[in-house]
């Protein structure tokens, strides 16, 4: 029995597979978990769809606490940004341009793939509600499309995060505590608690809470010109404003890197100083919230369930570094950065019977608020009025003694979003052939933004006081705003959808299964507001209408505009008299899937996915900048939708009586029209739009196995193979975005996992572990557009330094810009390479059935992982990994 005893706590130790033991045999088998992948619950290996999962015990026994711990775990998932609450997923390889963060809430680019919090969508392109993984029942991960059940934004796959239930069966209890020590950083401490109390036969309540800290281990240092700290480049201002400076090379000339320019009052281009903000480890984050249950046994056939999480995330600094600098941790920043992000997200769902059918109705409400302070200095080296807002010049004058001011620049962000949601749907549950799910959904969401940009320089403009151009969908009062605000977003952003959905499914023999999914929908999408030097409202109202007279009053020539809608290079019949964008459509799903065996199923799909079309601030503007790739180009009014249609093949088995698991999935998914984020080239750079790049094909193979190697050993492991192409890109995008025949970014070729937990026996009733974890992730491409050799060229320039990070090169010219190097060469075509790495944890730890202790080591040694390269600020930052960090876990679960 010792034995038997021992496979049971396996069970609960690994990632994806529990064990569980047959007495009468001694024999362990592998466990299975039960999904709602189809929104019935069903056996994960009898859902004919690829799914992964971990239960709340395995989760807790690989110390994970948010969904970037788990992408560990899943190398067909990308978990891609800047920090905690800043960040996208992607699955599969369908990925485009990271949306910058200062403009994800008004840039209105929807994300590829949905993240639900139990029933509730919870998805936001650039922002995704960060939830901490506390008293968690289980992750579902469901890649590719699943538009027909899970709606837009399901586009290249869905993310589930399941909340533990109130339980009527006793009263239980448990508190996790959490203490680690990073290398060359912070402390971090945690702590976690729950508690589960019937009330009476019928009511049952369950209260969760959590407050993580975890301390920072990136260190802003004081900014040293000539040393790999920012200088600043007139050669760069000047090129990117137009080339109004006079001299930028001399100006450049004359920095304080000169050894004869004493002052900063000397030098013709003014270094930042960073001199009060200087801190070691400056990139902390809190996590603190809790979670209440309520569950009520109406009678036999219906049941009521509420919930009300609340959370807020708090960071400071952070969590990339400058490569320009000496080592992996070490940034300039000249202005705070704070981040602060609550939420208040209330769910209901009522369950039930109505003689031979299950009944659901569920509902939700989130609140979110988002306060954003962040360093914006780097504008300065990508904006089109750059010289404007800090230089002092007279372009008209040969002999001007032009001069450079502070650069030093923030952006400050106010943002509240709201999501209604409600859905009702059917099972049949009727001893026929046949079954099936049908349902009807409907969504609001709101997203009321106000982002307030310092740009220029207050020694040239000391009192701007800017007033917003119109009134109609603003959040604030319009002004003025305080005297330093260059420039200010206030926009209104509602989404409105309906939806029909069902699915049937058909047994034609025993073990031969046939199903059919549809979904019909139809989303309108209003987006009003106004920035202080356009109404937005009234823009996008003009070209509902398409009046001559509100076309000429927005500052457009209706007669160009009609000609640009005639050839075809504008589109605006998607819009209405009001500006109200509307778009429906029916997507389809089909499934064949065969019971071989009792252990063994295959199936195969064909699904589709889809995000709808997004409109931009600043549609119909033709480019200010007339020359090259931009000559007679204009900003599309909304970026068309794009699409996903993906086939697949998979197998999921249990072999050698029960021993080996292996369940995988082979694809081919074709997008059409992908979006992708774009810098605007006619205004300034801050305005980036969205824009349909092309066409691509993604063909793939996912695979998880699961070996019980023994009574006391089980190893698991997963992988993923990719192969992704653009195979047409947009002409307006030739020479700017990367090429036929090119990579998709942020996804690798390969990326895989193994993990091991190995148990012993000890003393009385206690047991010891060890487990262990390897993660590979292979090269990666940053983003869609070629610009990293003007990066690197602006790196140089502004630092004195490159970056040092890798570039693959894609392009004999690079088209985006119409400016020469600083060499005065053509600039050639290339991304940055997030170049592949290897992740190591280890953990051993002493457990009973009530309490446990562990010690533990992630990144055993202390790599430095490439996450994410981002350019937003217009030179490379390298958002990179948490280093070494030993620490302890204790728990008590009292049942």
């Amino acid at each position: 029995m010792h034995k038997t005893r021992l496979s049971c706590a396996i069970v609960a130790a690994l990632a994806a597979s529990p064990v569980h033991a047959q007495e009468a045999q001694s024999k362990a088998k592998i466990e299975t978990i039960e999904v709602t992948a189809t929104k019935r619950s069903e056996s994960i290996q009898d859902v004919p769809v690829a799914v992964s999962a971990l239960d709340g015990k395995a989760l807790e026994n690989l110390g994970i606490d948010s969904f970037q711990d788990y992408v560990e775990f899943l190398p067909n998932v990308v978990f891609q940004g800047t920090g905690p609450g800043q960040n996208e997923i992607y699955i599969r390889g369908a990925a485009t341009t990271q949306s910058n963060i200062m403009l994800s809430s008004v840039q209105a680019l929807q994300p590829s793939v949905a993240f639900y919090l139990d029933e509730q969508p919870v998805s936001m392109a650039g922002r995704n509600l960060d939830i901490y993984a506390t008293d968690i029942q289980r992750v579902e991960v469901l890649p590719g499309p699943q538009g027909t059940l899970f709606g837009a934004s399901s586009q290249a796959g869905t993310v589930r995060m399941i909340t533990a239930k109130p339980d009527h069966s006793g009263f239980s209890a448990g508190v996790d505590t959490n203490i680690g020590f990073t290398k060359g950083g912070e402390m971090s401490n945690a702590v976690e608690a729950y508690f589960n109390m019937p009330l009476t036969d019928d009511l049952a309540v369950r209260v969760a809470a959590y407050n993580d800290r975890q301390g920072g281990w990136i260190d802003n240092v004081l900014n040293d010109p000539g040393n790999g700290g920012y200088i600043g480049s007139a050669q760069v201002i000047s090129r990117i404003s137009g080339g109004v400076l006079t001299n930028p090379a001399g100006m450049d000339a004359n920095r304080i890197t000169n050894p004869e320019i004493t002052s900063p009052v000397d030098a013709d281009v003014v270094s930042p100083r960073n001199d009060s903000l200087v801190e070691d480890d400056f990139n902390d984050a809190v996590y603190a919230g809790a979670r209440f249950g309520l569950s009520y046994h109406i009678n036999d056939d219906w049941d009521l369930l509420v919930q009300h999480t609340q959370q807020t995330l708090e960071t400071e600094g952070v969590f990339a570094y400058d490569p320009n600098l000496e080592g992996e941790s070490s940034t300039n920043r000249f202005q705070p950065e704070e981040n602060q992000d609550e939420f208040g997200l209330t769910t209901w769902t009522l369950e039930g019977r109505l003689q031979k059918l299950d009944v659901v109705y569920t509902g939700g409400y989130l609140d979110r608020e988002i306060d954003t302070l962040a360093d914006y200095t780097g504008y300065t080296n990508g904006g089109l009025f750059s010289a404007y807002y800090v230089c002092s010049y007279d372009s008209s004058d040969a002999n001007s003694e032009d001069r450079c001011l502070d650069p030093t620049k923030f952006y400050r962000e106010d943002t509240t979003s709201t999501r209604m949601t409600h859905e009702l749907r059917f099972n049949t549950t009727m001893d026929e052939p046949w079954r099936v799910t049908a349902g009807l959904f409907y969504d609001d969401q709101e997203v009321a933004t106000v982002g307030q940009f310092n740009i220029a320089s207050t020694e040239l403009f000391p009192d701007m006081a800017r007033n917003l151009v119109g009134s109609e969908g603003i959040n604030s009062d319009g002004g003025p705003f305080p005297a330093d605000i260059s420039f200010v977003n206030d926009i209104t952003h509602t989404i409105e959808q309906v939806a029909v959905f069902g699915q049937l499914e058909y047994d034609i023999t025993d073990t031969l299964t046939a199903s059919v999914g549809a979904r019909w929908y139809q989303i309108d999408d209003e987006y009003k507001g106004s920035t202080t030097t356009v109404d937005v409202s009234r823009r996008i109202r003009a070209f509902g209408t398409m009046d001559d007279a509100e076309l000429a009053a927005v500052g457009l020539d209706p007669a160009l505009v009609n000609e640009a809608i005639q050839s075809g290079q504008l589109e605006v019949d998607l819009l209405d008299s009001d500006g109200v964008l509307t778009v429906d459509d029916t997507i389809w799903k089909f499934s064949l899937d065969w019971k071989v065996t009792d252990d063994i199923l295959l199936f195969a799909n064909y699904s589709e996915g889809f995000r709808p079309p997004v409109t931009n601030r600043v549609g119909g503007g033709l480019a200010s900048n007339q020359s090259g790739k931009f000559e007679n180009f204009r900003i599309p009014v909304y970026s068309t939708t794009d699409t996903l249609d993906n086939y697949e093949l998979g197998l999921k088995g249990d072999f050698f009586d029960g021993l080996v698991r292996v369940n995988a999935t082979a694809y081919y998914s074709e997008i059409t029209d992908l979006q992708t984020s774009r810098f605007d080239p006619t205004n300034i750079s801050f305005l980036v739009f969205t824009d349909n790049v092309g066409d691509a094909e993604i063909r793939g193979l996912d695979a998880d196995i699961t070996w019980l190697a023994g009574d006391d050993l089980i190893i698991s492991s997963a992988f993923s193979l990719l192969d992704t192409e653009l195979t047409r890109v947009n002409s307006e995008l030739e020479g700017i975005s990367a090429g036929v025949g090119s990579e998709l970014p942020y996804s690798a070729k390969f990326s895989g996992n193994v993990n091991a937990r190995y148990f012993f026996e000890l003393q009385g009733d206690k047991r010891g572990y060890v487990n262990a974890s390897v993660s590979y992730t292979g090269d990666r491409l940053a983003g869609m557009v070629m610009d990293a050799y003007v990066m690197e060229d602006a790196t140089q320039l502004i630092y004195g330094t490159g970056s040092g990070l890798k570039i693959e090169d894609e392009a004999a010219v690079y088209e985006g810009v119409t400016y020469a190097d600083s060499n005065g060469g053509t600039f050639r075509g290339g991304r940055y390479v997030q170049e592949a790495y290897v992740l190591t944890n280890l953990a051993v730890g002493v457990t009973n059935d009530e309490w446990k202790a562990e010690l533990y080591i992630d990144n055993v040694f202390d790599e430095n992982a490439i996450l994410n390269i981002d350019t937003q600020q217009f030179t490379p930052k390298v958002v990179t990994n948490r280093p070494r960090t030993i620490g302890v876990r204790l728990s008590y679960d009292y049942f």
